[in-house]
């Protein structure tokens, strides 16, 4: 149930998706991270012929997936870019009853050695969900100063030894350009004591140099904002995130439309709020039997958000 027919791949969190997002057959809803389609799929099964699809991807291979496998569908518009930009597509302009956002990379882009987001697949040093757009992660690697490394890194990534590993990148780019996953990796773990730590040395490196080279929090942030401003009232925002620098985002914003601001005793004439979403069930988790069959999950967090219609 749910795996993408073309690819194998299995979306996280299927079920509670569907249930997140409250499809209706006659409703629009925007995928804003198409992936492989798996989601997608799932919405698009709900929905009657007066429904709509609309699906986004920054990834050029998922747009090509998207229009192979829904393009001939009158009920799906394909748009490439970021769903940050979702505001600005035409598409949206009518309202939606539902977003999601599927957050981090996807496991074919992981799968995918050229594409360099994987340490455990020796290829080019990429990172870019979107390889037509901005530097990679070899260019600047080996132009940024190690301050700036070591910012990136424990900012996007929370490593400890942030400033080590900086120093040592910039040591090493002066004898010959670091432009592998693998010398990257490499690198990292000759300088990154393991001791009893269950991860690779360089998984945090990783992480925050593809959420740098992806501006991906500034993304979520704008998105966010974005999926409010289209949704109609009723509609549901959801949205997977894979680590706590994500979930954070996605959790303060729903707080922030759906609780009224803290209570300061310095102010005492209480500041009138009205809420604009509704926080739907808090954090989800994956349960046993998927994490059983799919590993990826296990670090998933689905947090679903209601907008409410306000009073003129």
């Amino acid at each position: 149930m749910g795996r993408t027919a073309s690819t194998g791949h299995l979306p996280v969190m299927y079920a509670q998706v569907l249930d997140g997002l409250r499809v209706s057959g006659d409703g629009t809803y925007l995928d804003g991270t198409f992936g492989r389609g798996g989601h997608a799929r799932g919405v698009l099964e709900r929905l009657g012929p007066k429904g709509r699809l609309l699906v986004m991807d920054k990834d050029p291979e998922a747009i090509s997936v998207a229009e192979r496998e829904f393009g001939a569908d009158p009920r799906v518009s394909i748009f490439r870019g970021s769903f940050a930009q979702l505001a600005q597509w035409d598409a949206t302009a009518a309202g939606l009853d539902g977003v999601l956002f599927d957050l981090g990379v996807s496991s074919p882009q992981l799968d995918v050695a050229e594409r360099g987001f994987s340490f455990g697949k020796d290829g080019p040093l990429d990172m870019r969900m979107d390889p037509d757009s901005g530097v990679s992660a070899a260019e600047w690697l080996n132009s940024a100063t190690d301050r700036e490394i070591a910012d990136v890194l424990w900012t996007f990534g929370e490593e400890r030894q942030s400033r080590r590993i900086a120093r040592a990148i910039v040591a090493r780019r002066a004898e010959a350009p670091i432009e592998r996953t693998a010398q990257l990796a490499d690198l990292i773990a000759s300088v990154v004591p393991r001791g009893d730590q269950k991860i690779h040395p360089a998984t945090r490196s990783f992480q925050a140099i593809r959420i740098f080279i992806n501006r991906e929090l500034g993304d979520l942030e704008d998105g966010l904002d974005a999926a409010f401003e289209r949704l109609k009232p009723g509609g549901r925002l959801v949205v997977i995130s894979f680590h706590s620098l994500e979930d954070r985002i996605v959790k303060q914003f729903i707080a922030r439309h759906a609780k009224g601001p803290a209570g300061n005793r310095r102010m005492p004439v209480e500041v009138e709020f009205t809420p604009t979403l509704r926080d739907v069930h808090g954090a989800l988790k994956a349960d046993d039997a998927e994490l059983a069959i799919n590993p990826r999950a296990r670090s998933a967090v689905l947090r679903v958000a209601e907008k409410l219609a306000v009073a003129a």
